[in-house]
């Protein structure tokens, strides 16, 4: 096995940080075109759009505590995460199996699954935050 050769450190003043900042900053360009690009094709992160909105806008309505925030943020990141890994799952499950299988169908249901039970806690959450504010 052989291991590539360590570059030497670089010299005080090369730059070498702008291009750590450049490469940091081209890495956030990425995650947002890939945010993007799941909005663009995929209806359900439409309806977390709206979801996402809505809770925002009742929680400012209610005058949500700080631990209700930090629940209802939770919940909603969480949510779009599982969203987002999904559909990053079917995308690479399209890419290796184009013809049907079983355990392509198999895959994209379980990633499917892991979005809805993070919906149904994420319900519990704002159920649990939103409820006493309404009975």
């Amino acid at each position: 096995m052989t291991t590539a050769p360590k570059r030497p450190p670089p010299a005080a003043g090369s730059g070498s940080r702008a291009t750590l900042l450049q490469r940091r900053m081209a890495s956030f360009g990425h995650a947002f075109r890939g945010v993007g690009a799941a909005l663009r094709t995929e209806v359900h992160l439409w309806f977390h759009a709206v979801a996402t909105a809505a809770v925002l806008g009742l929680g400012l309505y209610c005058g949500l505590a700080r631990w209700e925030w930090v629940a209802v943020a939770l919940s909603v990141g969480a949510v779009w995460c599982a969203e987002l890994l999904n559909t990053a799952i079917e995308a690479v499950v399209n890419l290796v199996s184009p013809e049907y299988h079983p355990l392509a169908g198999r895959a994209k249901d379980v990633a499917a699954g892991a979005v809805l039970v993070m919906a149904l806690a994420a319900l519990v959450v704002g159920l649990l935050v939103f409820g006493p504010y309404f009975f």
